[in-house]
């Protein structure tokens, strides 16, 4: 269950990022770093490895708390990650996609490791990945937020790249067991494991 949490934060975290970034413009530089960064770790051994360390993932295990706990502030948060959950389950039976993705983010990987995962080059491949790719499934994910900002093409890129990211993470949440079917039998069980790791 703890990897399974850890995942479902990492999933939260970045899509409060793209929340942040359509309103203001500005991500917070230290999570888009763990987010884009978990882009590039195909085969980490462990969540706690693609995400760099569970302590990065402390601002997702607290919307986490803040969602199991109805103390959410932001309504458009839980629909964003139930569009990205979704879309998950149509990328992966898309194998000619996911392989193409697989290979688009090898394609980036030595851009990446030479500038930095949150450099603008970096997000403008990433975002027209996206753009190429998932973007084309349905249900489309619908992101609001600030018409200045979202009429920009570089925070548009970027907004793409961190929902690659955030797709990232449902793959993960998947592949460690989880389902849809936790939000409703195991909130209590999902609250406690959280908590746990709040300290």
């Amino acid at each position: 269950m703890h990897e399974r949490i850890l995942a479902l934060a990492g999933l939260l975290q970045a899509l409060k990022q793209v929340r942040r970034v359509a309103e203001t413009g500005q991500a917070e530089g230290s999570i888009l770093e763990t987010a884009l960064d978990s882009v590039f770790r195909i085969d980490a051994d462990s969540p706690e490895a693609v995400y760099g360390s569970a302590d990065a993932l402390r601002p997702g295990l607290r919307l986490l708390q803040e969602y199991f706990r109805n103390d959410n502030k932001d309504e458009a948060l839980p629909r964003l990650a139930l569009a990205v959950l979704q879309i998950e389950r149509r990328f992966v039976r898309d194998g000619a996609m996911a392989e193409r993705v697989h290979e688009g983010i090898l394609a980036a990987a030595p851009l990446a490791a030479r500038v930095g995962s949150t450099h603008p080059e970096v997000l403008t491949v990433l975002g027209q990945l996206y753009a190429d790719t998932i973007s084309h499934l349905r249900p489309k994910v619908m992101v609001q937020g600030n018409p200045h900002y979202l009429g920009q093409s570089d925070i548009v890129s970027e907004i793409r790249a961190v929902l690659l990211a955030a797709l990232r993470s449902a793959v993960l949440w998947r592949q460690m067991g989880g389902s849809l079917l936790d939000f409703l039998l195991r909130r209590r069980e999902m609250l406690a494991t959280i908590e746990r790791s709040l300290g």
